[in-house]
């Protein structure tokens, strides 16, 4: 359980960090842009979706062929997930939303998601006690 507690905490660190930092700071620019975002975020469904995929991918995680690996290996996991959320935020959206640059909107979010869920996979495999690199 204390594996699982702190893998979601993993993850939500690792999430609000990068994405915080990307919204509000570095590209703070690139989103003003953007129609369709709220002037005010709403910051409790943000932290509730977080603590839904970090517990999801914790549980998978532990029950992978992943997990008892090196920290490469839990790192492999968190881009394997990544590939999967990202695409829809670096292509979906950039598909159904007026995003003032395609390739920009691609390469911000391919960006910011490595960055995200690197560092993921570093805390999910000191949550989950991995000692090998």
């Amino acid at each position: 359980m204390r594996s699982h507690l702190l893998s979601v905490l993993g993850y939500i660190v690792a999430t609000f960090v990068t994405q915080a930092i990307s919204h509000f700071v570095i590209f703070a620019q690139h989103y003003a842009t953007l129609a369709y975002l709220r002037a005010e975020t709403n910051f409790p469904l943000g932290f509730t979706t977080m603590i839904i995929q970090g517990s999801v991918l914790s549980y998978v995680f532990a029950n992978s062929r992943f997990a008892g690996g090196s920290r490469m290996d839990a790192v492999r996991f968190a881009w394997l997930f990544g590939a999967f959320g990202v695409s829809y935020a670096a292509l979906g959206e950039a598909a159904k939303y007026n995003v003032p640059s395609i390739p920009s909107w691609i390469a911000v979010e391919v960006g910011v998601g490595f960055v995200q869920y690197t560092l993921f996979g570093i805390l999910l495999g000191l949550a989950h006690g991995v000692k090998k690199l």
